[in-house]
């Protein structure tokens, strides 16, 4: 199993930043995706960023130069700075793990972490 603990939420104004972050512990692997979801209620969860071990990064559309994600290996840490925050990115975010090797590809999710944006 692997274990995932985000931190970093809350409440900012419209245009103002967040940084998110999630260690991951357990049976990390070698190779593994890491990365940010978002749900809203009665939603489904989307894509916000991922990135691979080689810093290999994928955005969501609605993300695409406001936020950045990065990861330290060493530490088995995922960062997403968010910027230039609007009220529609207010989501719950959560962290995810994919893992490679020893088995097929297998998905781990933290438990959330709120993000609101309002004024």
């Amino acid at each position: 199993q692997v274990q995932l603990a985000e931190s970093g939420g809350g409440l900012v104004q419209p245009g103002g930043s967040l940084r998110l972050s999630c260690v991951a512990s357990g049976r990390i692997a070698s190779i593994s995706t890491m990365g940010w979801y978002r749900q809203a209620p009665g939603k489904e969860r989307e894509l916000v960023a991922i990135i691979n071990n080689g810093g290999i990064t994928e955005y969501g559309d609605s993300v695409k130069g406001r936020f950045t994600i990065s990861r330290d290996n060493a530490k088995s840490t995922v960062y997403l700075q968010m910027n230039n925050l609007k009220p529609e990115d207010t989501d719950v975010y959560f962290c995810y793990y994919k893992r490679y090797g020893g088995g097929p590809p297998t998905d781990y999710w933290g438990k959330g972490t709120l993000v609101t944006v309002s004024s």
